[in-house]
């Protein structure tokens, strides 16, 4: 198998859901040694957008995307220390957090992995986050963006309270605040003054990468 049918097996590998192929396909591609760079952005970054794609013309829905980015977290597992050692480097850096009082992590951890497979480091902050653990994790991590989740509308306030602590914290000016989830709509988005609104998974990572080319 030369090396363009080994970057179009992990392409379908991902498409497919189908993790364990995946896998074998980046550990060939590996073992052919292929630069990681181009596993990463010619196989599975390609094949994410297109998971993505599909997604937003409801060709496939929240399943088949999740299973799509668990396939291509499982080749990243894989791959991540070789884009180490070769020092390639993330397009940009997410903080994700769902806000405190809600344990909802679903559509958090899509919107991760899907955010992965766009070419972002992710840091999970996990669930139930008060205000200071953002403050935190923006100081120890400096990323790009801030992306906080609510599933509960009883929780939409902790939105506000993570907004204002991070202004507090003299931080807004640091990081672009991307909010999502049920509960969540654009008009709650400006009105509380994040950057970005994401329905779904798959409109967070393209709207991430759209603002972080403007950047």
């Amino acid at each position: 198998m030369d090396h363009a049918e080994i970057l179009d097996q992990i392409y379908d590998s991902i498409i497919d859901g189908d993790k364990e192929s995946a896998r074998a396909a980046v550990q060939q591609a590996l073992d052919a040694h292929l630069p990681p760079g181009e596993i990463l952005h010619e196989a599975m970054i390609a094949a994410m957008r297109e998971v993505g794609k599909l997604f937003e013309e409801q060709e496939i829905f929240v399943p088949e995307m999740l299973v799509a980015a668990r396939a291509m977290q499982g080749g990243l597992e894989l791959l991540r220390p070789f884009l180490v050692a070769a020092d390639i480097q993330p397009i940009g850096k997410v903080v994700l957090g769902t806000v405190k009082g809600d344990m909802h992590d679903i559509g958090k951890n899509l919107v991760g992995m899907m955010l992965e497979g766009a070419g972002f480091a992710v840091v999970d902050i996990g669930v139930d986050a008060p205000p200071d653990n953002f403050v935190a994790a923006i100081r120890d991590h400096q990323p790009d963006f801030v992306g906080m989740s609510a599933l509960l509308t009883t929780t939409l306030p902790q939105m506000i309270a993570t907004m204002q602590a991070i202004e507090a914290a003299g931080l807004r000016q640091q990081v672009k605040i991307m909010v999502g989830g049920a509960p969540v709509s654009a008009e709650f988005a400006d009105a509380i003054g994040a950057d970005l609104f994401a329905p779904d998974a798959a409109t967070a990572a393209n709207r991430a990468c759209e603002m972080i080319a403007s950047l």
